[in-house]
């Protein structure tokens, strides 16, 4: 959108990951292969930041050659997570540097330890300082930086909240839109519409941080609930947050293996991982939309979920409460009450039609706060005219 409104817009990326967009055409890339990185062996507690450093390496030599080709940015705009903007203010010194800052990490009262079944222990607490060196480094270095939400940016030292302004990466509310005639077609055949009990859950992996193995487990009683109810998930078999399960090569499997045959294979479909016309018409085909997540980044699906007229049941933690009024614009749950889970989601179900007003207020909420033309973008043209007048 950036080029679109006649900015010059230079990109670096891993070329791993830039391979998945499709970007105009006046948009140039300049693409690094994560196996460009130069060697090392670290000591464990700083291998996090070892890698942090050498891809920052690999941007600043990147960043340097399109200098020496004649562009000099106004403004630099970088993920600060992974090192990438570690040493730009070294190539660019008069540029505006803009951190974008998703996590800052915490040894209590967010994610570490609040899964019973996967306890912190002392090493934890010593990896994230290490992992936020990251992020302080990025922090002194920044003329500005962008959280995406209130609750991610309250984690971050108050000493420099001054510098962080919530701006969310936006939700095209255009393209995420309710749509009454919408299908979607099973890997079986089947068609599934507005008018069929269908819940979803979307990650884009199947893991314990994504609460996963607490919906897997509310199963059972939900499908004994709704007889006729389709559970579609969406999502890969890998581990993007949560360690590896023990014995199993998934967690998929694991949970699988553990229900047994309380799972009915012929209502609960595995989908896999969707291209994005697919996953939007699943959104628009469900009444009831699973949202469960360990205090911790928030997922652009339960936004997206809602912006597509979806009831969101979603878990009572940070930062899903800072956008879900329990039952004004969706509902909330104990992210471990598999029985309150299935009961919610099926009074969901049963009073389908009945909650027109909670799916408006769901999407009005979107819309009025995260739209990405009516909010986001200008909000985020308005700091960089800031920074650049």
């Amino acid at each position: 959108m950036l080029a679109e409104l006649g900015h010059e817009v230079v990109g670096i990326g891993e070329r791993e990951s830039l391979e998945k967009f499709i970007l105009p055409s006046k948009v140039r890339l300049h693409a690094y292969r994560a196996t460009s990185l130069p060697e090392s062996r670290p000591f464990a507690l700083t291998a996090r930041f070892d890698e942090a450093v050498r891809r920052g390496l690999v941007v600043a030599r990147t960043a340097n050659r399109i200098k020496v080709a004649g562009f000099t940015p106004d403004v630099v705009l970088a993920h600060t997570g992974w090192g990438e903007a570690m040493f730009i203010k070294e190539v660019f010194p008069d540029a505006h540097l803009v951190g974008y800052f998703e996590y800052y990490f915490q040894p209590r009262a967010t994610d570490i330890g609040f899964d019973p079944e996967t306890p912190s222990r002392l090493v934890d607490n010593f990896l994230v300082r290490t992992a936020n060196a990251i992020n302080l480094t990025s922090l002194t270095a920044c003329d500005a930086g962008i959280a995406p939400t209130q609750w991610q940016k309250s984690h971050y030292p108050a000493e420099f909240h001054a510098k962080l302004q919530v701006i969310h990466e936006g939700i095209d509310t255009e393209t995420v839109r309710p749509d009454p005639a919408a299908r979607f077609r099973l890997p079986g055949g089947r068609i599934l519409t507005r008018a069929d009990r269908v819940v979803t859950y979307v990650s884009r992996c199947l893991e314990p941080y994504r609460g996963f193995h607490v919906f897997m487990r509310s199963l059972p009683r939900l499908l004994e609930l709704q007889p006729d109810a389709q559970v579609l998930i969406a999502g890969a078999e890998c581990n993007r947050y949560s360690p590896p399960p023990s014995q199993f090569a998934s967690y998929k499997d694991a949970l699988l293996a553990e229900l047994g045959d309380k799972i009915d294979p012929t209502r609960v479909h595995f989908l896999g991982k969707l291209a994005y016309p697919d996953y939007l018409k699943l959104l628009q085909v469900s009444p009831a939309h699973v949202y469960l997540t360990y205090p911790f980044v928030l997922s652009w699906s339960m936004l997206e979920a809602m912006a597509a007229g979806c009831v969101v049941v979603g878990s009572a933690t940070g930062p899903v409460t800072e956008f879900i009024e329990d039952g004004r614009n969706g509902f909330l749950v104990d992210f471990f009450d598999t029985e309150a889970i299935a009961n919610r989601i099926a009074s969901v179900l049963d009073a389908e039609s009945g909650l027109d007003s909670l799916r408006d207020a769901a999407r009005a909420t979107v819309v009025e706060q995260l739209d990405t033309r009516s909010r986001a973008l200008p909000e985020l043209l308005n700091l960089l005219g800031r920074l650049t007048t």
